[in-house]
């Protein structure tokens, strides 16, 4: 299925949870934030979260600095 991605369309597998997505994007041991449609899933729905098809996901790491 078509998701869009930080504005980019991408084909995903059917029935796929967030976090399945989230760990193919090498993002481990950093700090980010997910957003799909316009909302903010937190960390502990990651799981039990599928995708549906044509979501809009937006991914922002978190950088620090001073």
């Amino acid at each position: 299925m078509k998701i869009v991605l930080n504005n980019e369309s991408k084909c995903v597998q059917d029935n796929i949870t967030l976090a399945e997505f989230v760990a193919g994007l090498a993002l481990q041991g950093s700090r980010y934030a997910v957003e799909i449609n316009q909302k903010i899933i937190p960390k502990t729905e990651h799981q039990r979260f599928v995708l549906q098809p044509d979501d809009k996901i937006e991914i922002v790491r978190a950088i620090g600095g001073g």
